[in-house]
């Protein structure tokens, strides 16, 4: 379920949309992405606001939701040896933070994220709203088996660098300018001690302040970003 209208009008242009259900309000409100829908073929279905009270997750639907097939595909579709930058989350828990990396990766022009181990799902609600729409504009995989993921990683010529608190690596000591997978962990335990020994190298965000650490997004954005800036130049 893609729920607003910036999430529907991305399913609509990278994913497969099955029907479109919308209020009386905002079908005038998005006429453009109704005539776009029934140009693609996808039935267009007025309900009700009750009805979309029902299908929303948020406080204040938007009145326009919907329905996509899945999104995930295999692993070696996603990684491929033509990537430069590749995101790959660990046992992460929660659906906002997973969300919000991938909206992450998309911005800075990652090829693909790896949910990997016991991630969350993709397709969960807070996980799609946080993406906002970045769901369908890269491949999204996702693989239960932690060694595969990194290793279809190295296969694809990606240097493997875990995001790591205690590391000995500072970010701002280490080229980032080649082919790269950032490996991130769980929010409260991070990555756990076998997955560190498979990447190539753990590196830690500097911390000026006193702050005693960064949360996942922030650390992801932080890490990517670098990555994607430091590729360009």
């Amino acid at each position: 379920m893609a729920e607003g209208a910036n999430a529907v009008e991305a399913a609509l242009s990278g994913g497969t949309v099955y029907e479109l259900f919308v209020t009386e309000r905002a079908a005038a409100q998005h006429a453009g992405l109704l005539d776009a829908a029934r140009e693609a073929g996808v039935a267009v279905s007025p309900i009700t606001d009750r009805a979309a009270d029902g299908l929303s997750e948020t406080v204040t639907p938007q009145g326009i939701v919907a329905v996509c097939a899945l999104l995930d595909r295999p692993l070696e579709e996603a990684v491929t040896p033509a990537a430069k930058l590749v995101v790959v989350l660990v046992d992460v828990a929660d659906p906002g933070n997973a969300g919000t990396v991938i909206r992450v990766a998309d911005a800075a022009g990652a090829d693909a994220v790896v949910l990997a181990g016991d991630t969350v799902d993709p397709h969960n609600g807070k996980c799609v709203r946080a993406a906002a729409g970045s769901l369908f504009h890269l491949p999204i995989a996702r693989v239960r088996d932690v060694p595969a993921a990194l290793a279809a990683c190295s296969a694809a010529g990606l240097r493997t660098f875990a995001a790591h608190g205690y590391a000995d690596a500072e970010l701002d000591r280490v080229d980032l300018a080649a082919p790269t997978a950032w490996v991130f962990g769980n929010e409260a335990h991070g990555l756990p001690p076998d997955v560190l020994d498979r990447t190539d190298l753990a590196i830690r965000i500097p911390l000026y302040g006193r702050a005693e650490s960064l949360n996942l997004a922030t650390a992801a954005a932080v890490c990517v970003y670098t990555s994607a800036m430091a590729a360009r130049r």
